[in-house]
């Protein structure tokens, strides 16, 4: 339990907030981009909850294969809401063969685009993000963010991936505060939201590739230090780089 946090209300004020939106937007159907993991497990029972689990969307989106896909089919049925899988993996695929030509095999004056790992690797939230606002428009829905703060406050996300959406669901909770909210709900498969936390992709936990522990990221959000100074400068460092991420692009001005 997290001192100074009701995860109750947290959790009927988010239902509150989603019902009051649709009401004010006048959508009545959410799409959701389910992975298995805490953010997108706790995102899809809070607007069963606020919306009626007819009205959520759940959409699985393995590339090419996804060992832990059960967890996600578990999701969806556990709630009882409707689901799909579309899998990017060809999609993928046919970017990274059209990108990564070699020079004799195009025109001379054009330059080649070297293979970097890290831009590989957030083309799959991207092509993720491109189908899941394809299936929305199509079916008439509103797409859920479920990206949290701790997240975005280090930069973990990828822009114009998992941080593109119609409203951000999770993102004034931390890490943390996911997980006591989704122990809130007796609807959910309790492994799941306590779930470690992994991109699936490089074979290690989120903490382990950052470097940071998602208690000390929540500490310094919530109370401005971890207790240590050089973690509390390495997550302001993080912050700082990854400011853009969180805002909308700078629009230059041709006025003096």
């Amino acid at each position: 339990m997290l001192e100074h946090f009701d995860a109750v209300s947290a959790r009927d004020t988010l239902v509150k907030a989603i019902r009051e939106l649709a009401a004010e937007q006048g959508f009545d159907k959410v799409v959701i981009g389910i992975s298995g993991g805490k953010d997108s497990t706790v995102s899809a029972a809070l607007c069963a909850r606020a919306l009626g689990k007819d009205h959520v969307y759940g959409v699985m989106l393995p590339d090419g294969e996804q060992k832990d896909i059960s967890d996600s089919l578990l999701v969806c049925r556990s709630l009882g809401i409707r689901y799909r899988t579309v899998n990017i993996g060809e999609m993928h695929a046919a970017l990274k063969a059209q990108t990564n030509l070699a020079q004799d095999e195009i025109p001379e004056e054009e330059f080649v685009v070297p293979f970097n790992r890290e831009s590989d690797i957030n083309v799959g939230p991207r092509l993720r993000m491109t189908t899941l606002r394809y299936i929305a428009q199509a079916i008439g829905a509103r797409l859920v963010g479920t990206g949290n703060l701790s997240e975005a406050t280090v930069g973990y996300c990828t822009k114009d991936g998992d941080t593109s959406c119609d409203f951000s669901l999770l993102g004034k909770l931390t890490s943390l505060e996911v997980v006591e909210v989704g122990l809130t709900m007796e609807e959910l498969p309790k492994e799941l939201v306590k779930k470690t936390p992994s991109d699936g992709i490089s074979g290690v936990s989120d903490e382990e590739k950052l470097g940071l522990s998602y208690r000390d990221i929540h500490q310094y959000i919530r109370f401005g230090t971890c207790g240590d100074a050089q973690t509390d400068e390495k997550i302001r460092r993080k912050e700082k780089a990854n400011l853009h991420k969180r805002s909308m692009p700078v629009i230059l001005s041709p006025f003096q």
